[in-house]
């Protein structure tokens, strides 16, 4: 029996990622380089190396931008000390923050605003808690793990909310969030889940896949990138091995000792040259090739921020 390799989909690039990475493609081509970008536009190794070769500078700081020049900054958001800084050197913000991320940043000024105490439910080091907890430091409790769900303590637990980093594991959302509302019966939650469409989505997917048979997923994208991390768990926890690779190049054949089903999916940040490439290798080791060709049909999509959006004709 030959081995199988199946496309999941969706897959790749969502509306918030696409919508950063054309923001700096617009700018490029309407000013030419050097265009100055805050951080990782998104957390593909790839993505950041392609927008380089073209003219886009990537810097940790907003202090590292020459005055008057033009900043973009990340989908991940940032805090409103990062906007201050940027006004003291007259720096020309172009913000490609997703519109997702910037829900949750509104969320924590209005809960902060009403003197509640804010738990955030997600990972210290990633860049878009950094920036979410800037928007209310005093009032914003990082819970990372169930153990500190168990343990938080806030002065009033009465007057307590909750937000999520939008890229986290939906699973592992659900039981943190299960322990903060037994702890504080009155908390108050936003209308409408934290975690993107197209995290949930793509860990939908795995799920399924595994669930058709699939004894080993392989997800592409950059070991920053959080949902590409998320994805490799949950089909670990749903029951296949899974392992994270930037491209065709990291494939290691002892993955696939003793797997006759292959699933093929990526992150949220991840370019579909990427996959293909991958998809290619398998099928030239044998791999009967079949799933979904289209990446991701969606139907999501966000406007560019004000700055770079064509005009209305």
């Amino acid at each position: 029996m030959s081995s199988e390799l199946t496309l999941v989909a969706p897959r790749g690039y969502c509306a918030g990622v696409d919508r950063a990475i054309e923001t700096v493609e617009a700018v490029l081509e309407e000013h030419g380089p050097p265009v100055y970008v805050r951080g990782e536009i998104v957390h593909n190794q790839y993505v950041v190396k392609t927008l380089t070769e073209k003219g886009a500078v990537f810097v940790d700081s907003e202090s590292e931008v020459p005055e008057g020049e033009r900043i973009i900054l990340s989908a991940h958001g940032v805090s409103p000390e990062v906007h201050r800084v940027c006004a003291e050197r007259n720096l020309q913000v172009i913000d490609a923050t997703c519109p997702l991320v910037s829900k949750v940043h509104a969320e924590v000024r209005r809960y902060a605003s009403r003197g509640a105490s804010v738990l955030l439910v997600g990972h210290a080091d990633h860049d878009e808690v950094i920036g979410t907890r800037g928007e209310a430091p005093d009032k914003v409790i990082l819970v990372e793990d169930l153990e500190q769900a168990y343990q938080v303590q806030v002065p009033d637990p009465d007057n307590v909310a909750l937000t999520t980093q939008t890229t986290l594991s939906l699973d592992d959302t659900i039981e943190i969030v299960e322990v903060l509302r037994r702890r504080f019966p009155n908390i108050t939650m936003p209308a409408s889940s934290d975690i993107c469409y197209a995290t949930q989505n793509r860990q939908d997917a795995v799920k399924e896949v595994v669930a058709d048979g699939a004894d080993l997923v392989l997800v592409v994208g950059s070991r920053n990138s959080s949902n590409s991390m998320r994805m490799v768990e949950v089909a670990r926890t749903s029951g296949a091995d899974s392992y994270l690779l930037d491209d065709a190049s990291e494939l290691d054949p002892t993955w696939f000792e003793g797997k006759s089903k292959v699933a093929l999916t990526a992150g949220a940040s991840a370019p579909e040259i990427l996959v293909q490439g991958v998809a290619r290798a398998l099928t030239e080791a044998g791999y009967l090739r079949t799933g979904e060709e289209i990446p991701s049909a969606e139907g999501v999509v966000f406007a560019l921020p004000a700055p770079v959006r064509p005009p209305r004709s």
